[in-house]
């Protein structure tokens, strides 16, 4: 007798013995017991999944007899009575399964569409199964589209498919879809264990774990690889075996060179690379093997508590895991994530793919932060911090007369990780938010001052975060000091100020330094004006009627009386001219305008511009 492959051997035959796939055998399981039955049903999934198996075993319970001849439809097949045994073998005469991949024509369609005026001949329903069916041409969909909605009772379609996205949506409105998703590992991994113990094949579970991983999610490309694992180990799976059949890198290297990484080891990293390549193993699924330990360590870094509950013997890596997951600091870990994630796309760009694997191991000591690297960096080279402090200040632009300097305590701000060759150039001045109220009528303004962080380019739509600058709280300035319409690069109109306006604007301004507020409740606050106030009641306008949800105006009404105003809230749709938003925006255009006069103002710049003819490319220019 000739063997029989594992896929072929252990497909589920009732739907019971299904694994993975809970979500859909359970809603089939309820239809058929309530005999709620649609006439159409479309499976959807990657390869390997169940899509055909599925089909199978719905088909034996319309169709299954029960032991005694007598049975009707249910849900768990009996597997013995003449329906079920001749659907297993493929030769029931009313299942008829069609390979859309080989038949995607409308001849084939209308074929099979012929036989559905004719009643069952041993069954209880006809079931017709199309595999692949988004590789049917349209007119072949638009052939089945009449009988596909309104089909004989007695007759049953079922679809399957690994690209819905193909299938018109006239056909999928027609059907009732189940989408198979591809298994866990952890899921994989039982059941090959439970498989090769009934099969009596030794195995080794670090083996299982690795062809689990494998599949990527598909059971029988599983089956499949166990199918060769047993012949490539003569009979047994151990580790060594299938990770040389597989390709697969040791895990050992993995730590090693995520150690040497966290240690600043260029020389180890750079020696495990050329061992690899020696020993042939694939650079892409080293970077692979090198994600999966990164993703689990950074699992351990946000959650430390599941260190505690690994268990050794289901996870033999855990130990290793948790033990790099205390050595490198987690923003690290993000980042060598990311580097090893987008890095295997660069493996076919180099001529070399282990080249490209040591560049993108090396990128990482490259950009790593001064204070882990500091007993092998060059003594030339600064920090930004350093080069920021060596750099010379650019004067600060003074608006208007202010009263003297007050602090806002920051928590202190890290320097970016990467390392300047060269000092930085001064930073251009800003106006920024604080998040400690600001008194009526006033707006800050930053001193000549050196900064230990620079503000985020979107500072004007969210509270900036200044780490020990001096801020002074300035009045608003007059007319004289905002520039004229057809001054040069001005681009804003001068918001005209008010009392309740500069009440509104700290006040809102305070709320989100406090993160009282968010989402929709935030643009609420910003884009609304405050036109009037009473003891107990505000009114507030808005532009778009979309902004004032009950919810949102709740909220709002909720993080006002936290800051101490009891009142409530009544909003009105008009025309805004005083909101915190178009202060934010104003506040942005001064900056913008600020930056491109220092530009154009610069002596090299202008000297570029005379000699070389050169242009500054419009929208390129930022405020620091």
């Amino acid at each position: 007798m000739s063997y029989l492959v594992l896929a072929r051997k252990f497909r589920p035959k009732t739907f019971g013995e299904m694994v993975g796939q809970g979500h859909v055998v359970q809603a089939l399981e309820n239809a058929l017991t309530t005999q709620r039955l649609h006439h159409a049903y479309l499976f959807t999934g990657t390869r390997g999944v169940g899509k055909t198996t599925v089909s199978r075993i719905l088909a034996k319970s319309l169709n299954c007899q029960g032991p005694d001849g007598q049975g009707g439809i249910t849900a768990t097949p009996c597997g013995v009575c003449q329906a079920c045994r001749d659907i297993d073998a493929g030769r029931f005469v009313d299942y008829t399964e069609l390979d859309a991949a080989s038949n995607r024509g409308v001849d084939e369609v209308q074929s099979l569409l012929e036989q559905a005026v004719y009643k069952p001949v041993q069954g209880r329903f006809k079931v017709f199964m199309i595999d692949e069916v988004h590789m049917l041409t349209n007119t072949a969909f638009n052939a089945m589209l009449k009988t596909l909605e309104e089909p004989p009772e007695y007759l049953k379609f079922v679809l399957a498919t690994t690209d819905p996205q193909k299938v018109p949506v006239t056909v999928l409105s027609r059907c009732l879809q189940f989408n198979l998703r591809p298994m866990a590992p952890e899921t994989v991994l039982e059941h090959l264990t439970a498989v090769l113990q009934t099969e009596n094949v030794p195995a080794d579970p670090q083996a299982l774990r690795l062809l689990a991983r494998a599949a990527r999610g598909s059971m029988r490309d599983a089956l499949s690889l166990t199918d060769q694992a047993i012949a490539f180990g003569n009979g047994e799976l151990v580790e060594s075996g299938v990770r040389q059949m597989l390709g697969s890198v040791d895990r050992g290297h993995v730590f090693r060179l995520i150690e040497a990484l966290a240690q600043g080891d260029g020389k180890t990293v750079v020696e495990t690379s050329e061992a690899l390549r020696v020993d042939g193993m694939s650079a892409a699924s080293t970077l692979e093997e090198m994600t999966a330990v990164l993703q689990a360590m950074a699992v351990l870094q946000a959650v430390p508590s599941r260190a505690e509950a690994a268990d050794a013997a289901t996870d033999p890596d855990a130990a290793d895991t948790a033990r790099l997951a205390a050595l490198m600091p987690a923003d690290e870990t993000q980042l060598l994530y990311s580097l090893c994630l987008h890095g295997r796309g660069e493996l076919g760009l180099a001529p070399d793919e282990y080249a490209a694997l040591t560049m993108v191991l090396l990128r990482l000591l490259a950009f790593k932060p001064s204070s882990a690297t500091a007993s092998t960096a060059s003594p030339e080279k600064k920090t930004l911090n350093e080069a920021a402090a060596a750099a010379p200040q650019a004067p600060a632009r003074v608006v208007s007369p202010a009263p003297a300097p007050v602090s806002v305590a920051r928590p202190p701000v890290e320097a970016p990780a990467a390392v300047a060759q060269a000092p930085a150039p001064a930073p251009a001045p800003a106006v920024v938010q604080a998040a400690a109220p600001v008194p009526a009528g006033h707006r800050l303004a930053v001193v000549d001052e050196p900064r230990q962080a620079e503000p985020r380019p979107d500072a004007a739509e969210a509270p900036a975060k200044v780490v020990g600058v001096p801020i002074r709280v300035q009045p608003p300035p007059s007319a004289r000091d905002i520039p004229r319409p057809d001054e040069p690069r001005s681009t804003f109109t001068p918001i005209p100020t008010s009392e309740d306006g500069d009440f509104w604007y700290a006040t809102v301004t305070q709320l989100i330094a406090a993160e009282a507020i968010s989402a929709l409740t935030r643009e609420l606050a910003l884009q609304s004006q405050l036109v009037g106030r009473d003891t107990d009641q505000w009114l507030l306008r808005i532009e778009r009627e979309t902004l004032s949800q009950p919810s949102s105006r709740e909220k709002l009404t909720a993080a006002l009386n936290g800051l101490g105003h009891a009142i409530k809230l009544a909003i009105e749709v008009g025309a805004v001219v005083d909101s915190p938003a178009r202060r934010n925006k104003q506040a942005a255009d001064e900056r913008q305008r600020v930056a491109e006069e220092a530009i154009m103002s610069d002596p090299e710049v202008q000297a570029l511009m005379r000699d070389f003819d050169a242009k500054i490319v419009p929208g390129t220019l930022k405020p620091a």
